[in-house]
């Protein structure tokens, strides 16, 4: 079998098959465990502003110091609730300080990382509870409209009742002790944070070191969830060793000096925003422009406050920044790190040189990107290609049905393997994951030229996303199917200018039900995050429903459908 190495040309009659260069020639790499990669980054500029959060009573800047004093801080605590090996905490927190603190005390301890989405409706929370098997949740109270001590209680009634460190609870066993950041509720399990991290004050510095000398760069670091082809998330378990890679190459990829100020309000419990946000900056030793969840009108004062050079947003919230009533006035001069063709490179007080690494390809299973090419790379180098692969990685394009590998140039399914793949989907065997080789089949279309680089197509699966998130049609449907009146419901991604993807509901009534478009939407949203209710709720016929020949809805038939409708609709 022949196999292309980078960007070198393959013999002829060569199989769909690019390998990238060796791991160890890739330049940049440090540690390769999340409690080494911040030893190291707080040890190189103790002294920066790692991090900053704006809030009512001021404004908190911790140095790279005070986050590993902070996260050792928490450690300590984690070791002293009696964490062990390759526990789980859980998350739940918007970009605030304590989310870092969080995260990197949960590994110097030896722990594994859940990442919680704020986003979550009651059902969806009790859901990652319960596939988690979390035995800490450090959570923040109060998000937008939503106090989650409320939601915890009103899910297990033990939580208002037990002693902290006693939960005894059936419907989530392993869940024993939880700690919110602000002041403490009157009472319950849950404890205030300065309780919580008082319980460590016996703990010694020597202890937490030995914690975190217990880790490899082989274990399991995190567990992110993230919506697939079924109707639930899934649980993907990371390595540490795909974390730290991935934060190192973030710095080398986008070519991060020391000036980087990064503002973004896109949650870290996103693989992708941990790596280009959170990883990429602290390796390059810059500093993290923290907004808790995302104001247009907010988050251009702060990034001219702040002096922010490198923002990070999804092009709905360029959009939206675009039409903040005082995006004309600020000083944006700062801002460095945008691609001159972004909204960004729009504003008046704007200049900038830099490219952005856009050609690539990836997903949370390979803890973001495996393919691409960085910053500045010529557009005739790239040829509007997803890149090729990154060291350590090997792709192939296979025959979706057979599994044979294709012939350079021709279409089919993309699978990918390699050192940022990860460890498997919780409750899944890895055999029903990966194939006989060890790749992972993404259950998306594409092909490499004859140059090793990869062009994605679109997914074969059905999964939509929309605004940097993942949305699983099938969960929709499931929730749709409880609504009275509905017959039939399906949920397609369609093309949208800002989102990339916006969720459409087709609905057939039952015969004789009046159904309201806005009562179905409301109904979605008690049920799910809000980016996974649909923009456009359509009712059909049942007879205008694009059927298979064994009764199956035909997607991409009714994707036309409902792209028709859109275009009458807006006449």
């Amino acid at each position: 079998m022949s196999v292309i190495y980078g960007s070198e040309l393959p013999k002829v009659g060569a199989l769909s098959i690019v390998k990238g260069f060796p791991l160890s020639e890739e330049p940049g790499l440090g540690a390769l465990t999340m409690a080494g990669f911040l030893r190291e980054v707080t040890s190189r500029y103790a002294e920066r502003e790692a991090l900053l959060l704006r809030a009512a009573d001021g404004t908190m800047r911790w140095s790279y110091r005070e986050l590993w004093d902070r996260s050792i801080e928490v450690a300590r605590s984690l070791l002293a609730c009696g964490l062990g090996k390759d526990s789980r905490v859980g998350v739940l927190m918007t970009n605030r300080p304590e989310w870092l603190s969080g995260v990197f005390g949960t590994w110097l301890a030896g722990g594994v990382a859940v990442t919680l989405s704020t986003f979550s409706t009651p059902p969806e929370l009790e859901y990652l509870l319960q596939i988690s098997n979390i035995s800490l949740l450090l959570l923040e109270r109060s998000v937008v409209k939503k106090d989650f001590v409320q939601i915890l209680c009103e899910l297990e009634p033990a939580i208002r009742t037990a002693p902290p460190g006693q939960l005894q609870s059936a419907k989530f066993p392993f869940l024993r002790r939880l700690a919110v950041v602000g002041a403490a509720p009157a009472e319950g399990a849950i404890e205030g944070w300065n309780q919580f991290l008082a319980q460590g004050a016996t703990i010694p510095l020597a202890l937490v070191e030995a914690a975190a000398a217990t880790v490899k760069p082989s274990d399991t670091g995190s567990l992110f969830l993230s919506s697939g082809s079924t109707n639930k998330p899934k649980g993907i378990l990371n390595s540490h060793r795909a974390m730290a890679i991935q934060s190192w190459r973030s710095r080398r990829l986008f070519d991060l000096g020391d000036d980087v100020r990064c503002w973004s309000a896109n949650g870290f419990m996103w693989s992708g925003n941990f790596v280009m946000a959170l990883g990429g900056t602290l390796a390059a030793g810059g500093s993290l422009v923290l907004q808790r969840f995302f104001d247009p009108a907010e988050a251009l004062e702060l990034m001219q406050a702040e002096r922010v050079t490198y923002p990070i947003a999804w092009p709905h919230q360029w959009a939206q920044l675009e039409a903040a009533p005082n995006w004309s006035r600020v000083d944006l001069s700062s801002v460095r790190y945008v691609d001159p063709s972004s909204t960004a490179a729009r504003h008046p007080t704007v200049t900038t040189q830099w490219s952005e690494p856009k050609w690539a390809y990836g997903s949370t299973e390979t803890f973001t990107i495996n393919t691409g090419f960085p910053s500045g790379t010529p557009a005739e180098v790239a040829l509007n290609s997803h890149g090729i692969p990154f060291p350590g990685n090997v792709l192939k394009i296979v025959d979706p049905d057979s599994g044979e590998i294709m012939p350079i140039g021709q279409r089919g399914e993309i699978a990918v393997k390699g050192a940022t793949l990860m460890l498997g989907y919780v409750g899944v065997p890895l055999d029903e994951t990966l194939d006989d080789e060890g790749f992972f089949r993404t259950g998306d279309g594409g092909y490499v030229d004859t140059k090793g680089r990869l062009f994605w197509e679109g997914r074969l699966t059905e999964v939509i996303k929309t605004g940097g998130a993942n949305v699983s049609p099938s969960e929709v449907d499931a929730v749709l199917a409880a609504y009275p009146g509905v017959k039939v419901g399906k949920t397609v991604g369609m093309p949208h200018k800002t989102l990339g993807e916006m969720v459409v509901s087709c609905i057939v009534p039952h015969e004789g039900a009046t159904l309201d478009a806005e009562a179905i939407r409301a109904f979605l949203k008690s049920s799910l995050a809000s980016y996974k209710v649909p923009r456009r709720v359509l009712f059909l016929q049942e007879e205008e429903l694009p059927l298979t020949g064994s009764a199956k809805i035909r997607s991409g038939a009714l994707r036309e459908l409902i792209s028709k409708r859109l275009d009458v609709d807006a006449t």
